[in-house]
Parts: structure tokens; sequence; C-alpha cells
């Protein structure tokens, strides 16, 4: 289980890098993006094929962001993830937040060898605050079960 400590140090970063935010507008990316932003954060959105994404503008590769970032939030496929945090520990980005259905064994694996701050198995709506009442739902819940991090 992730630590309390490590989900509160990756949302104290308050410029992230987003990756996994689809050019039709649909999907959990999306909602990541509207949800964070909301709540002050600024996100930069990296898609290797695409010049804007919901009329923001996106970076190609995490390299290209990683100078102006605290951390990166994956909402990407498992294969992808374990090539995503292999480019950011390249780029010098130590902490990674892997949603809720995008790590894999490999990058968890590869984030504990290399040293990165790796958050897997959590849902950052969850955590970062004020969450909407359905995420605070789903926290007391794990909390109740023991499955919240402390």
């Amino acid at each position: 289980m992730v630590s309390r400590q490590v989900i509160d140090d990756f949302l104290a970063q308050k410029t992230l890098a987003l990756v996994g935010v689809s050019r039709n507008g649909s999907g959990f990316g999306h909602t990541i993006r509207k949800e964070l932003s909301s709540k002050g954060y600024e996100l930069l959105l990296v898609h290797p094929e695409a010049d804007t994404v919901a009329g923001q503008p996106c970076a190609r590769s995490l390299k290209d962001v990683a100078a102006r970032v605290g951390g990166v939030v994956c909402v990407t496929p498992p294969a992808s993830t374990t090539e995503l945090v292999r480019q950011a520990a390249d780029a010098g980005i130590r902490r990674v937040w892997m949603q809720q259905g995008a790590a894999s064994p490999e990058a968890i694996a590869f984030c504990d060898q290399e040293g990165l701050a790796a958050v897997h198995g959590e849902c950052i709506l969850m955590f970062a605050e004020p969450s909407m009442w359905l995420h605070r739902v789903h926290r007391g819940i794990n909390k109740l079960i023991g499955k919240l991090p402390h």
C-alpha cells in the first residue's frame, strides 16, 4: 500500500504533467483534467500525436515539460505507463501517479528500483481537495475496510 505521505507530497506539487487525455474529449483523463484544474492545479498536457486537446496545447513528450512540473499523472494503459515511468525518470521527474488501472507490475518495480515516488492503485480525485461528495464517500468506505493509505 502506498503511504499517505507519498500521496500528500505528490498533491503538494501544483504543476503536473497529465498523460492520457484523449483527443475526442471523452474518458477519465478529461475528468481528471477538469477536476484538478478547478482545484488550482496547472496541468501540462502531454500527447505524442496532438498539438492541442480541449483547446489546450500539448507537449509531445515528458522531456518537453520536465523542468516545469513536480510530477506526472498517467491515465494510460499499463503497457504505456511502463514506458512513461522510464521517460519520467530519464527526464528527471521523480513523482508519478499511476491512476487506477494504469499501473503495471513492471512500472511499479521500475519506480521502486529507480527511487521514484509512485502512487498506484488510488484515484487522484479521491485525495485532491476539495473532493466531490462521491470521492469523499469512496474515501470513507476505504477507511472503514482498512484500504485507505495512512
